[in-house]
């Protein structure tokens, strides 16, 4: 059984006009954002990766990262694995009109039939850090359901708002997910609206850990989704929305704290913070210039 790390890299390229800008270079080594996820997941015990994408951007893809990183993950064992989120998989004819796709609950759904055991799932275009990585691979030892929570100070762009799930969080356990729009940095912190908001609150970047059983309430729960629709044209089928519905059923959900910086491409302005961002994370020494040189087989 393998512990999985699950990619969701099926909307790369939507927010930039076509282009697919997650898949840049961002050092000077031509890593992009993932490679450092695929590092740190690796080196915190994950076996097992598998990238969520679409069949119009495979080709780009594998060229730019999945080649590689199949060379890569070889000889360290780590198998690694696609799935396809497709806007036409789906049970009932597509909607007139619907040109979005069905949201993050449908493309983790994708990956059915290819997990066995716990499994972890992160956005392809943030950088998480090393810390949380490791409390995930730890975590999903448990069986239980768990959030990573970053500090909402550790998250904002400098060149604008964004969109944050601010938790509610009682004796370690989630207790609601609340999604604030338009979060911008200020002078003295945060703020929505001219309203301050708690920049040390805890906040969801969409990294995730479920046992294996989560498959089954996303297999459930899609066909419900669908046939409940009010806005067949809009509607997403999205993970906040699943595991809330958990929390009111009554399953616990931990939260996992860390106080690594977040950071990724929100605004294309924020590309070069990134890229310097990442030069001081190798002054520092947490990667080597050689990124995945330290990983050792399992």
């Amino acid at each position: 059984m393998k512990t999985t790390l699950v990619i969701l890299a099926a909307g790369i390229g939507s927010r930039f006009g076509g282009g697919i800008k997650q898949l840049e270079p961002i050092d000077a080594q031509g890593h992009i954002i993932i490679d450092y996820s695929i590092h740190d997941a690796v080196a915190a015990g994950f076996d097992k990766i598998i990238f969520i994408i679409r069949h119009d951007i495979e080709a780009d893809f594998r060229e730019r990262i999945g080649n590689r990183v199949e060379a890569v993950a070889a000889p360290l064992g780590v198998e690694i694995a696609y799935a396809f989120q497709e806007i036409t998989n789906i049970p009932i004819p597509l909607p007139e009109g619907r040109a979005k796709p069905w949201g993050t609950g449908h493309a983790v759904l994708a990956c059915e039939g290819m997990i066995d055991g716990p499994f972890a799932v992160i956005n392809a275009d943030d950088y998480y850090g090393t810390e949380g990585f490791k409390k995930a691979a730890a975590f999903l030892k448990t069986g239980g359901y768990g959030l990573v929570g970053y500090v909402l100070k550790n998250t904002l762009s400098d060149h604008g708002g964004v969109t944050r799930g601010i938790c509610a969080v009682e004796n370690g356990a989630l207790t609601g997910i609340t999604e604030t729009r338009e979060i911008m940095k200020t002078p003295t912190g945060a703020a929505v609206g001219g309203r301050d908001v708690d920049v040390n609150s805890l906040v969801s970047m969409n990294f995730w850990c479920f046992p294996a059983a989560f498959m089954n309430v996303l297999k459930t729960g899609f066909p419900q989704f669908l046939a409940s629709m009010v806005n067949p044209v809009k509607e997403e089928y999205l993970l906040p929305m699943i595991v809330d519905g958990l929390l009111k059923s009554g399953t616990p959900v931990s939260v996992l704290p860390t106080a690594d910086q977040w950071f990724g491409v929100t605004y294309k302005e924020d590309k070069a913070a990134v890229v310097e961002s990442f030069k001081k994370l190798y002054r520092q020494g947490v990667y080597q210039e050689d990124l995945y040189s330290d990983l050792k087989r399992k």
